[in-house]
């Protein structure tokens, strides 16, 4: 990330519905990888990649490659503001997420290294 977060490049890139969801899933579980989020939302692998490329390129989000899965987690440079803001949007609504924390939960073959479902 060249420059710091700003508010407008936060919000623009949580203007959209997926990119939202990515972005609070990613924030509640720590970490994740594309074939998690692929059946968390539902939706395909070249649409989720493509979401997940802005988020890396606005700095929101970083990668890293484990064997065959590339996970992505919260930018831990991000300034002190933009992650208090996330987590506060994750704890008021758990509700809004809760397809595709059940999806996400219900997956089969999931990697290893993920929290447990409650």
């Amino acid at each position: 990330m060249t420059e710091p977060m700003n508010p407008t490049t936060l919000f623009k890139c949580l203007a959209d519905d997926t990119r939202t969801k990515i972005t609070l899933l990613v924030v509640s579980e720590g970490e994740l990888c594309v074939c998690e989020l692929t059946a968390a939302l539902d939706l395909s692998q070249p649409k989720i990649s493509r979401h997940l490329a802005l988020l890396r390129s606005a700095g929101l989000l970083l990668d890293r490659r484990q064997g065959q899965w590339v996970y992505y987690r919260l930018n831990p440079d991000l300034p002190v503001w933009v992650t208090s803001v996330l987590k506060e949007v994750v704890d008021a609504n758990q509700q809004w997420l809760e397809t595709e924390a059940k999806r996400l939960c219900g997956m089969n073959d999931r990697p290893i290294n993920q929290a447990v479902c409650n």
